[in-house]
C-alpha cells in the first residue's frame, strides 16, 4: 500500500476501520424479542406502564403495526396465525398456520427466526421463555434454553407470567445469550375474560402487571451490558388486538387488525415509525440487527425496520 498516495491509503485505512467497528458492533448485538399477547395500542396508551414507555422514549414505536399482511389476509385473526408471523416472518399461505390448531404448518421451509440464526452463527445462543404451550409446542425451534409453562386449565397466566419474568431475567442476566423470545399471555387472558378495551379496570391491571415484568427484564439486561458491553435491542409487539371478549374473524376490525411495535436500544431510529408496519418485520428486524445474511430464498415476507442505516 506504501505506493498510494498520502491521501488514498488515508481513505483505505478510513474504510477498513468502519468495516472492522461494523463488523464488531454486530458481533456484539443481542436482540430480545417480548410478545404480549392480545395487546390494544389504545390500552397500552391508557395504563400506567412505565417500563414499555421508557423503550419507546429510547427508540421507535408504532401503534397502527398491521396483524396481517396486504397480500394475504384469510387466516383467522388469532394466535395462531399471528404469532407463527412473528416468528417467522412470513404470512399464514406459507407458514401455513391457519388458525389455533397449527394444522397445516410448514414450519420446515418457514421456520422459527432462531433457526435462520444458528445456520449462520451456530455459536449464537438462544433462548425462549412461552406460557400458551401450543406455541411452544409447535413453533419453537432452535433454541438452545427453552422453557414451557403450563397455566392451570389454560387460565393461570398470572402465575406462569410471573415465573417467566424470574426465570427470563435470571438467565439474561447470567447466561450467555444473542437472542431471545419471552411471551406474556395474561393480558389476551384478561381480554378474553372481561374485554378488550381500555376501560376494562382488568385488562389495564394485566396489562400494568406485565409492564412490570418488562422492566425485569430490561434491569436484567441493564446490568448483563454494563459487565458485558453488549449492544441490546429490544422489541415487543403483540399478535392481534380484540373487540368485546373476542379476536376471531376481525379481518375489517381495526381494534383487532392494529397493534403495536416498539424497537428500541443505542442503535434504533428514535420517534414515530411513519412507514406501515407488519407483525412479520418483527423478527426480520432482529436478524438484520444480529448481522445475519438474509437469503431471498427464504421468501420472508417482513423487512427491517426502526434501525438506524435502514430503510
Amino acid at each position: 500500500m506504501n505506493y498510494l498516495p498520502s491521501y488514498a491509503r488515508l481513505f483505505v485505512w478510513l474504510v477498513m476501520s468502519f468495516v472492522c467497528f461494523e463488523t464488531n458492533a454486530i458481533a456484539g448485538n443481542q436482540v430480545l424479542v417480548i410478545g404480549i399477547d392480545g395487546l390494544r395500542p389504545d390500552a397500552l396508551a391508557a395504563a400506567k406502564t412505565p417500563n414499555l414507555d421508557s423503550l419507546i422514549q429510547n427508540g421507535s414505536f408504532s401503534e397502527t403495526t398491521q396483524i396481517q399482511g396486504k397480500r394475504y389476509q384469510d387466516s383467522d385473526t388469532i394466535s395462531g396465525p399471528g404469532w407463527s408471523s412473528i416468528l417467522t416472518g412470513v404470512w399464514a399461505d406459507k407458514h401455513g398456520v391457519q388458525d389455533n390448531s397449527f394444522a397445516g404448518k410448514q414450519y420446515e421451509d418457514f421456520p422459527h427466526y432462531f433457526v435462520r440464526i444458528k445456520e449462520q452463527f451456530p455459536e449464537k445462543q438462544t433462548a425462549s421463555f412461552i406460557d400458551w404451550t401450543p406455541l411452544d409446542e409447535h413453533a419453537v425451534s432452535g433454541a438452545d434454553i427453552r422453557r414451557k409453562y403450563n397455566p392451570a386449565d389454560g387460565k393461570d397466566y398470572i402465575r406462569t407470567d410471573r415465573e417467566i419474568a424470574t426465570e427470563a431475567s435470571k438467565v439474561l442476566r447470567h447466561e450467555q445469550i444473542d437472542a431471545a423470545f419471552v411471551y406474556f399471555g395474561q393480558v389476551d387472558e384478561s381480554g378474553h375474560a372481561h374485554g378488550f378495551h381500555p376501560t376494562v379496570p382488568e385488562y389495564i391491571r394485566a396489562i400494568e402487571t406485565v409492564d412490570l415484568h418488562v422492566g425485569e427484564l430490561q434491569k436484567a439486561i441493564r446490568e448483563r451490558a454494563a459487565r458485558t458491553k453488549e449492544n441490546w435491542l429490544t422489541l415487543v409487539s403483540s399478535d392481534h388486538g380484540g373487540q368485546g371478549t373476542g379476536h376471531g374473524s376481525g379481518h375489517s376490525t381495526p381494534e383487532i387488525l392494529n397493534v403495536f411495535l416498539i424497537v428500541s436500544g443505542k442503535n434504533a431510529v428514535k420517534g414515530k415509525l411513519t412507514q406501515t408496519t407488519f407483525i412479520v418485520d418483527v423478527p426480520v428486524t432482529a436478524l438484520v440487527y444480529l448481522g445475519v445474511k438474509i437469503d431471498p430464498q427464504w421468501k420472508l415476507d417482513g423487512q427491517p425496520v426502526g434501525l438506524q442505516g435502514t430503510p
